[in-house]
């Protein structure tokens, strides 16, 4: 067994529980609709730099967490984050050689892809659907992705994950 074929996992671990953390921090009333999904573009970058260790699996395994954490219906961000990490790993090489406002607004739109199946649970389970609202998450994380790109891209080649 070779115990040196991956390094840093500890970094990919740590970005996503410091995301599911921004995930579930008190916002004022006005900026709720507003917060980035941050869970979402950790999961985007990591499938992207790195798609033989983070996949669809990992996606499924961190929408389960951020369900347990922002108490909804089991399975709801799971099943977003599986159609995000989708189509990141089909897309990394691609995406890879995008300059980074283009990967923002890669990232924009697999956002709000991915918000269409919690619009159907919701409608589902009777609770009002947001109108537009729902795709303000996507505007914002397509703001900060360029931060969140450099600030990832910066652990990534210190630690050496690979």
């Amino acid at each position: 067994m070779d115990t040196g074929k991956y390094h840093g996992s500890w970094v990919i671990v740590l970005s996503f529980i410091a995301a599911l953390m921004l995930s579930i921090v008190p916002l004022p009333t006005w900026a709720v609709e507003w917060r980035p999904d941050w869970v979402a573009m950790v999961l985007i970058y990591w499938c992207i730099a790195v798609p033989q260790r983070v996949s669809v699996a990992t996606g499924w395994v961190a929408g389960l967490v951020e369900d347990v954490l922002n108490n909804v219906l089991l399975g709801q961000h799971a099943l977003s984050l599986c159609i995000i990490a989708y189509f990141s790993v089909q897309m990394h090489r691609q995406v890879r050689v995008f300059p980074v406002w283009q990967q923002a607004v890669f990232v924009a739109l697999l956002i709000i892809s991915s918000r269409f199946p919690e619009l159907w649970i919701r409608g589902m389970l009777g609770k009002n659907t947001l109108g537009w609202a729902f795709a303000f998450p996507a505007l914002t994380s397509m703001m900060l992705w360029p931060w969140l790109f450099i600030l990832l891209r910066d652990m990534r080649r210190h630690y050496h994950v690979s």
